[in-house]
């Protein structure tokens, strides 16, 4: 039996900090419902005390979300954790999100503090949110670049006084997938209460590594994975949902599974970049528009023997259109062939090599070949043949 991996989603908290991508308390409202409905297990609701209107929309969400934990921000003062609490008062499964930066660079060059003092500060806020649920999730920000051994001290000290979810950051998308895993090993090895507490990985993807960190970390133990739709966050962005849950579910080996209801992917995916009006880049994993196109007529040909020759995701699993040829001037007889047959015709094989020739005049001409071109490319050589 394979072991899940809660999703938490932060797509309105995270996700919305990218500059243009304010959403208003309707947007956050229907997109919450659609992510509770995909099957996210935690929705990161926002940062209650960062505004009216975004205390307002996390109390708002709290009302409605039935199934799906319903987070909200805070840091580790006691007037944000009173704040969030208050939004999540109605809350079917609140959760309180608070923490601490636990790096160096944090420690002196943020707070100007000790790390001792960080300690205590820790505690306290744990101990405090404690007070109004008993979920509560403690974030060490900047985990990713602390000395793991201080880091075990704080995750250790904040389970004991009342954390349930220790998020262990990488905050500046800095490790490498062998190093951050690294981390998490150390922690569940060596924190002794850690059992009392599901580990969470929070990875940004300044490098290009939050989607590989976040599996190397749930791959040694962490159980729980937080991430956004398409990948959106703070500068370059945050672990992407459609990812993660996809490569759990394409390598079984994991033994890791979520509950999200991957057909409804893409869906999910055009809804939040219209919504946020932030396009998804068209060679995008899993929800791009190029995810399943093929235009190599290498490729093109070892697709339409067996498509496993070049997709290893069927496009019906995470709601796609389907597959696509698209015809270039490095496309192949295989392809054409295909694609007039698509149109209604049935060419046999001399005829549609002088139709290829035809086709890459017109190819070489044009960055793609549509239908209404083939229909005239077939009209002509049709009648010149007869």
């Amino acid at each position: 039996m394979s072991d899940k991996v809660f999703i938490f989603d932060t797509t309105l908290r995270d996700g919305e900090q990218v500059p243009g991508c304010k959403l208003n308390t309707k947007e956050k409202i229907e997109l919450a419902l659609l992510l509770e409905e995909l099957g996210v297990d935690i929705i990161e609701a926002g940062f209650p005390i960062s505004s009216p209107g975004d205390f307002e929309s996390v109390k708002l969400i709290a009302q409605q979300v039935k199934t799906a934990t319903v987070a909200g921000l805070s840091r580790s003062v006691e007037k944000d954790i009173e704040t969030a609490a208050a939004a999540l008062r109605f809350a079917a499964k609140p959760r309180i999100h608070t923490g601490i930066g636990t790096s160096d660079y944090h420690i002196k060059h943020k707070f100007n503090s000790t790390r001792e003092e960080i300690l205590e500060r820790a505690i306290k806020a744990a101990k405090f949110a404690r007070r109004f649920t008993d979920d509560v999730e403690f974030f060490c920000e900047d985990a990713g670049r602390s000395d793991t051994e201080y880091l075990a001290r704080v995750v250790e000290a904040v389970i004991k006084a009342g954390a349930t979810t220790v998020n262990i950051p990488d905050t500046t998308g800095y490790c490498l997938p062998q190093q951050y895993a690294e981390k998490i090993a150390y922690l569940i090895n060596n924190v002794p209460n850690i059992d009392k507490a599901v580990v969470s990985c929070h990875c940004h993807n300044d490098l290009g590594l939050a989607t590989a960190n976040s599996i190397a970390g749930a791959a040694v133990g962490a159980r729980q994975i937080e991430c956004t739709i398409n990948g959106i966050g703070e500068r370059a962005g945050n672990t992407s949902l459609e990812e993660v849950v996809m490569i759990m579910r394409q390598h079984p080996e994991l033994n890791l599974h979520t509950d999200i209801n991957t057909r409804m992917l893409n869906e999910v995916s055009q809804r939040v970049a219209d919504t946020m009006r932030m396009p998804v880049q068209a060679n995008k994993a899993i929800v791009g528009a190029n995810a399943f196109s093929h235009s190599s007529g290498i490729h093109q040909d070892g697709f339409l023997k067996n498509a496993q020759n070049y997709e290893i995701i069927n496009p019906d699993e995470v709601g796609a259109a389907g597959s696509k040829i698209v015809l270039t001037a490095r496309s192949g007889r295989s392809a054409l062939a295909y694609r007039f047959k698509n149109l209604g015709y049935d060419f046999n094989r001399d005829e549609v090599d002088v139709l290829y020739e035809a086709f890459l005049q017109v190819a070489d001409k044009h960055k793609e070949v549509d239908d209404e071109a083939l229909e005239q490319l077939a009209k002509t050589v049709v009648a010149e043949t007869n």
